[in-house]
């Protein structure tokens, strides 16, 4: 049961990286490549922030190492259950106060644009991430001494894509196998002139 294509039905042209780019649950268990990792990271650098803040960090567990089974024990045993297995495990983490303590309140916005900027050139390299808010971020804060102003966001699985009978049956490789669906671009639009 292999997948055929994944690329999305788009009401509009858009590029192909974006039409290509999924988010699977089936990985191949082997630690990312050094030099795509950098390069993911280094396109998160490079995203747009307010001010040029740039009020992002990372942890970046790669499998076999101690600071990936930190973050997989952090993650709901749903996610643990499939996300161990990938190549990597990213901890986005938001900077929301500034030096004086004063709120960043742009820092969530700005975090997630880096990641979607990694997300995409990891994908242009051949990678696939998978984003999860599923974690216990006070588990994340304590085992890595996150002062306060650094809040764990989400944690990503980034690695090759695994074929989906690696998926327990079911649920899981039903949904890797499904077609991709989304609202129609009309109902995201509240006005446009």
């Amino acid at each position: 049961m292999s997948i055929v294509t994944r690329t999305a039905q788009t009401d509009a042209p858009i590029l192909d990286v974006l039409a290509d780019r999924w988010s699977p649950r089936a990985f191949v268990s082997e630690p990312v490549d050094a030099a795509k990792m950098a390069s993911a990271l280094e396109a998160a650098r490079w995203s747009p922030s307010a001010n040029n803040v740039q009020p992002w960090r990372f942890i970046v567990g790669t499998k076999g190492t101690a600071t990936f089974d930190t973050i997989a024990e952090q993650l709901v045993a749903f996610n643990r259950g499939w996300a161990a297995q990938a190549g990597a495990l990213i901890v986005a983490v938001a900077e929301t106060l500034d030096d004086e303590g004063n709120e960043r309140p742009w820092a969530i916005y700005d975090l997630g644009q880096a990641m979607a900027h990694l997300s995409i050139q990891a994908h242009s390299d051949g990678l696939f991430a998978h984003q999860m808010a599923g974690f216990s971020a006070d588990g994340i804060r304590e085992a890595f001494s996150l002062p306060d102003g650094l809040v764990p966001f989400t944690v990503t699985a980034l690695g090759e894509l695994g074929e989906p009978e690696l998926l327990p049956e079911g649920m899981l490789r039903d949904r890797e196998t499904a077609p991709r669906e989304r609202r129609p671009l009309a109902d995201l639009v509240i006005v446009q002139e």
